[in-house]
């Protein structure tokens, strides 16, 4: 199922704090992790700056010897680790590295040496996880402090579910995840009440509507949890929750079920090929709390390319 798992580290604390989850996905999966640092030219203003090479060579050996001791204590508890050292922009060199090496993953903080911000990704994290079109681990900076990285559990793992098959690729890593941690697995859906859009006030039929919808739609999800829930696990809990906008309501429940891991398809049966990700995950990636495991529906072949991406190629190509 995965291979092969990156961890892109920039020598912070604040970037660090992913590698107990990276060695959790390791054990699990039986996969190798790959440690990758980015050593970025300083950004001249005006002139372009001359760089020392004295002071450039210093930087890479300091990644060196720094990438070295992590790779070391991923080999003490028994994981396969290598590094690698990279010149450039970090969000290109990842995506370049992700794309040319087949990485069946990303597992990456939000935030690294520019810091916390009130942003809740940072710039580089998002052009990565835009671009990349790879599974994803994204961990929270702002509350998942670096720790041992051999102690990582999950106790509650949520998956949010909307009755598509695109939803449901999330399954396998989740109950994987689970049984490894003996976690409690929580599969959620959303039912929105349906809205009729108009200037004057609804009428008793109307809302007799929407009612007699809303409670169908509701006995649906509670049949669909349920016969997931029979073939996974009765240990399996199943939450079916109305309100209105289905990502404030899921990242509520999130926050009422004290689930510590989110683990989501990219795509739900409303989203296309268009984008890499659906409106709920993007919900997710800009706003969530949690650590979050994003599983890529799409192929990267099978995703439709931005207009300003197709610009760009065409314009290097000539």
């Amino acid at each position: 199922m995965l291979n092969h798992i990156l961890v892109p580290l920039d020598g912070s604390l604040l970037a660090e704090c992913v590698l107990p989850h990276a060695v959790t996905l390791a054990q699990v999966f039986d996969t190798r992790l790959t440690l990758l640092r980015v050593v970025e030219r300083d950004r001249a203003t005006g002139l372009k700056r001359v760089i020392d090479p004295l002071q450039w060579q210093i930087r890479k050996v300091e990644a060196e010897a720094y990438l070295d001791k992590l790779v070391a204590r991923l080999n003490r508890v028994g994981l396969q680790a290598e590094k690698v050292i990279l010149e450039g922009l970090p969000q290109e060199r990842i995506v370049e590295f992700t794309q040319d090496r087949g990485i069946d993953m990303i597992t990456i903080s939000t935030h690294g040496q520019s810091g916390l911000s009130g942003w809740n990704v940072s710039s580089v994290v998002q052009k990565v996880i835009l671009h990349a079109h790879v599974p994803m681990m994204l961990v929270r900076a702002h509350t998942s402090p670096a720790t041992d990285i051999a102690q990582m559990s999950y106790q509650r793992v949520l998956v949010p579910l909307d009755g598509s098959r695109r939803a449901e690729c999330a399954l396998p890593l989740a109950k994987k995840l689970a049984n490894f941690h003996k976690s409690q697995l929580l599969l959620v859906h959303a039912v929105v009440k349906p809205e009729i859009p108009r200037h004057t006030p609804s009428s008793e039929e109307e809302r007799q509507l929407v009612d007699s919808l809303t409670e169908l739609n509701q006995t649906r999800a509670d049949e669909y949890l349920k016969q997931l829930r029979d073939q996974l696990s009765p240990d399996v809990e199943t939450r079916v929750i109305v309100g209105g906008a289905p990502a404030a309501t899921l990242q509520d429940v999130v926050v009422q079920e004290n689930a510590d891991l989110v683990v989501l398809s990219a795509h739900g049966y409303t989203s296309g090929t268009r984008w890499p990700y659906g409106s709920i995950t993007l919900n997710f990636i800009a706003y969530g709390a949690t650590p979050l495991l994003i599983v890529q529906d799409l192929s990267p072949g099978e995703m439709e390319r931005a207009l300003a991406r197709l610009t760009t190629g065409q314009a290097k190509g000539h």
